[in-house]
């Protein structure tokens, strides 16, 4: 089976955040980056289907500017047999754009699967999947914790709110894919070696226009401290009033 994964090289979500001078982006000096977590979650199943089908072929996709090689890089040291960069200067923040550059790239690549991670850490946006299924007019799955492939056809699984839902689709199709699902392997030594010497093919990114941009870019204020109004039942009144007049959430 022929499986195209979708990743996004961002920023650790531990790391600690200042606005760049101009106010419309974050600043990356000292910012560790890495493949965004649910983006490794959808390598992870693209390796263990093929690995389950037999002979097949995991491709990995980024757009990016020339640092998304290394991530790109990082899944053919998890597995994958070649990888495609598509370059930008910068990341649009307009997922449709992004959309219409892989879209433009997977068409006619003969993918019998396409996978996406659910949403990518820094945007959480969850538009680029959906949209890239929509272009290439081929079914979409969004948020997927289980996936199977037989006979030409997926079966994934849902979570939804108290319950899950199972559907079925036909091939080809994009499949975003949910934590749990699987846990991504650490690249092996032997993987890393193998991993420079496979294929890593760079092309200019087909983006759509960019109608999304970001105007301003704003650190949450602090939260103000905590404080003690009281002991036991006596100081339940005080809290009431201070919920209701100072906090508004009664």
């Amino acid at each position: 089976m022929k499986i195209a994964v979708c990743i996004k090289r961002t920023p650790d979500s531990e790391s600690r955040f200042k606005i760049a001078g101009g106010g419309t982006a974050i600043d990356e000096a000292g910012l560790k980056f890495d493949m965004d977590d649910f983006a490794g979650y959808a390598v992870e199943v693209a390796l263990q289907l093929n690995e389950k089908q037999g002979p097949g072929e995991t491709v990995a996709i980024a757009v990016g500017p020339d640092n998304v090689q290394e991530t790109l890089r990082k899944a053919m040291s998890m597995g994958a047999e070649r990888a495609v960069h598509l370059k930008v200067d910068a990341m649009p923040f307009d997922g449709l754009a992004t959309a219409k550059a892989l879209a433009a790239e997977l068409k006619t690549g003969g993918f019998d699967l396409i996978l996406f991670g659910k949403y990518a850490f820094d945007t959480s946006a969850g538009v680029v999947g959906t949209a890239t299924a929509e272009l290439l007019g081929v079914p979409g799955v969004t948020a997927v914790s289980k996936l199977d492939i037989a006979n030409g056809r997926g079966t994934a699984r849902r979570e939804i709110e108290g319950a899950g839902e199972v559907v079925e689709f036909p091939l080809p199709a994009v499949v975003t894919i949910d934590e749990g699902i699987a846990r991504p392997r650490y690249p092996s030594l032997k993987g890393i070696m193998a991993a420079k010497k496979k294929p890593l093919e760079t092309k200019p990114a087909q983006l759509g226009p960019v109608r999304v941009t970001v105007k301003k870019m704003e650190l949450p204020p602090d939260r103000p401290p905590g404080r003690i109004v009281g002991q036991g039942a006596a100081a339940v009144p005080e809290l009431v009033r201070l919920l209701q007049n100072e906090a508004k959430v009664l």
